[in-house]
């Protein structure tokens, strides 16, 4: 691969990595390596977009050239399409790749999101990073959040989130779908875990006594005839893996649905009057 330094370029700043990021003057070319991340772009400025992941599925629609996976993506493809900009994430991308990306002089941003404030800070400075303003679903998503967002309510459940199967995987420590639900009320079972995502057994997840078994719908699509049937006896939330997991446009609406999916449960905590 090959490239080279483009135009002038804005003063620099750091991405939530710490690292050093200098964009040309006037960003106009997007590439985004995180379906998250892709539609916080679309949404706000979709003229930037000019890849993205072939995972990267929201808005319905999206007419970009597509590069690859979040962990295999097609470096030379990306070189070629002359970004200003590659968006990143530090837990969806490996590292090698972006390092490969800065030595043919593309311009990386890495975002870090373990938490809700996290997410709302950092999609705000990767978006000002890009040359846009506070886009009114990111506005939307601080309202929607609001009252909860310097501390999450008491625990009304303590749930068992796996989001994985044959091996099971399951919620553990610091990670962003823990804490959107722990400021629903949701605890996590695997809250103190050693992993973000630890492979348990289904014996072990029965062993905890949770309250609650949360079925996201990706990244395994648990669904009303798969998944359920594991845990006789526990109630158990299928919830959208979008509102749940993702951190973009999704945050507008993520509480009143995840809330809707967890009512029957007791434990969601939706906003005031």
């Amino acid at each position: 691969m090959t490239g080279s330094p483009r135009g002038a370029s804005v003063p620099p700043m750091v991405d939530d990595l710490g690292a050093l990021f200098r964009a040309p003057r006037g960003v106009r070319r997007v590439v985004s390596l995180v379906p998250s991340l892709t539609e916080a772009i679309a949404r706000t400025a979709p003229d930037l977009l000019v890849g993205a992941t072939d995972w990267c599925v929201e808005p319905p629609g999206l007419d970009v050239v597509r590069v690859g996976g979040t962990k295999n993506p097609d470096l030379r493809k990306i070189v070629e399409l002359a970004p200003d900009v590659v968006l990143a994430n530090f837990e969806e991308n490996r590292e090698a790749d972006l390092d490969a990306l800065r030595s043919a002089y593309v311009s990386v941003w890495v975002t870090v999101i373990r938490t809700l404030p996290e997410a709302l800070t950092s999609l705000a400075r990767m978006l000002a990073a890009c040359g846009q303003d506070t886009p009114a679903w990111l506005a939307d998503a601080r309202t929607a959040w609001a009252d909860v967002l310097r501390d999450p309510p008491p625990s009304g459940a303590i749930a068992v989130v796996p989001i994985w199967r044959r091996p099971w995987m399951v919620l553990g420590r610091d990670t962003f779908a823990g804490d959107l639900l722990a400021r629903l009320g949701v605890g996590n079972v695997f809250a103190g875990a050693d992993e973000r995502y630890p492979k348990v057994s289904v014996e072990d997840m029965l062993r905890r006594q949770p309250d609650l078994v949360v079925l996201p719908d990706e990244p395994y699509a648990f669904s009303a005839t798969d998944g359920p049937e594991t845990f006789p006896g526990v109630p158990v939330a299928l919830v959208s893996g979008r509102h749940l997991e993702w951190y973009g446009p999704s945050l507008a609406e993520a509480r009143r649905v995840l809330s809707a999916s967890l009512e029957h449960f007791g434990p969601a905590s939706s906003p005031s009057p």
